[in-house]
């Protein structure tokens, strides 16, 4: 689990980004976003939430994807969790609550992993 916020926050900033719409994603299929504390005992509950929720789902033979490279549970995980997270911009920085931080969840790695930023507004 990475927090992204400063990463994201200092390329709004430095695109001069002043009021609209920013929409983060992550182009890869065993990873995603969320918007939530950067606390360590929730950055712990989010790393078993994935298998806490996959675990019912899994069949008595395992995933079936687990025959090709075995991380279903990734895969899955990041469908649930979603890969992109949409956030208002005022005043050239995204709009987050006192304790909200922008999380990269990684299932599948440690990976390199590419951030997508589509802005749509006042650009300066």
């Amino acid at each position: 689990m990475a927090n992204v916020t400063r990463k994201v926050t200092d390329a709004c900033e430095r695109l001069g980004l002043r009021e609209g719409i920013l929409l983060v994603s992550c182009r890869h299929t065993t990873c995603a976003l969320c918007l939530n504390e950067d606390e360590a005992g929730l950055r712990h509950d989010l790393e078993r939430l994935g298998g806490s929720l996959l675990n019912a789902f899994r069949g008595p033979d395992g995933y079936r994807h687990d025959e090709i490279d075995h991380n279903a549970q990734a895969h899955l995980t990041s469908v649930l969790l979603g890969h992109s997270l949409t956030l208002p911009v005022a005043s050239g920085r995204p709009v987050l609550g006192t304790w909200q931080s922008i999380l990269l969840l990684e299932m599948d790695g440690p990976r390199s992993r590419i951030l997508d930023l589509t802005f749509i507004g006042d650009p300066g």
